[in-house]
């Protein structure tokens, strides 16, 4: 996370709040170290930012410039909630963060009472040890999407029989209790996908694809009876 972007979302973890949040809180909240806190918390006194409190104690805002509320209703606010949890339950560690940062902005620019409603929504994720989430995996192969790379992959079938593939990336897509990557296969010549609880073993081989028609996302989506969506 950029430093710019921590300072940010320490000021607006503060804002609106009653009681001190400890810098255990903050620092959790933005997944960084204990000393990371106490050092941007006191960058950001010495700037101006009327922060009170101190290290072992808790920090609160005092009342500053106002910003504009965010024009949600309590239902759409209630999605943006749900849907957070569940970015942070199924997403991945990297996409996971950036959700809980990006509620975290949104509930510190929000009235009382929404923002009362966004903390009373009672539809929850669980975040789970035992889950591929949790594994780096959706990370590996998101990264490998993102940057369309080349994957070498030991993968195990229904039946237990192991093939090795070559593939180009090109989309994961969440089922509500399974991943698939769809990607182009160079064994079979054509569009597969793949479980990422049934790689064995995920290799980068260093070799970047281009995408070409035929091949592609949007060819991916048709070949499997979805329109390509902007």
């Amino acid at each position: 996370m950029r430093r710019a972007d921590r300072l940010f979302l320490i000021i607006h973890a503060l804002r609106g709040r009653r009681s001190a949040m400890t810098a255990q809180q903050l620092a959790g909240t933005l997944h960084v170290s204990l000393r990371t806190i106490y050092r941007d918390v006191a960058d950001l006194q010495l700037s101006g930012v009327p922060i009170e409190g101190e290290a072992g104690i808790g920090y609160v805002l005092r009342k500053g410039s106002d910003i504009p509320p965010l024009m949600f209703n309590a239902d759409e606010l209630e999605a943006l909630v749900v849907g957070t949890r569940f970015v942070r339950a199924f997403g991945g560690e990297r996409l996971g963060v950036s959700a809980s940062a990006a509620l975290l902005k949104i509930e510190a620019v929000l009235p009382p009472e929404l923002r009362e409603r966004s903390r009373r929504t009672r539809i929850y994720a669980p975040e789970l040890d035992n889950r591929i989430e949790a594994s780096g995996m959706i990370d590996r192969l998101h990264a490998a999407v993102e940057a369309r790379q080349v994957l070498r992959l030991q993968y195990r079938d229904p039946s237990g029989s192991e093939t090795t593939r070559e593939v180009e990336p090109l989309c994961l897509s969440f089922w509500g209790g399974s991943w698939t990557l769809g990607a182009w296969c160079r064994l079979r010549g054509d569009f597969r996908n793949f479980r990422p609880d049934r790689i064995v073993v995920l290799e980068a081989t260093g070799e970047a694809f281009v995408e070409s028609a035929g091949r592609d996302l949007d060819a991916y989506l048709r070949a499997v009876g979805n329109t390509p969506q902007g």
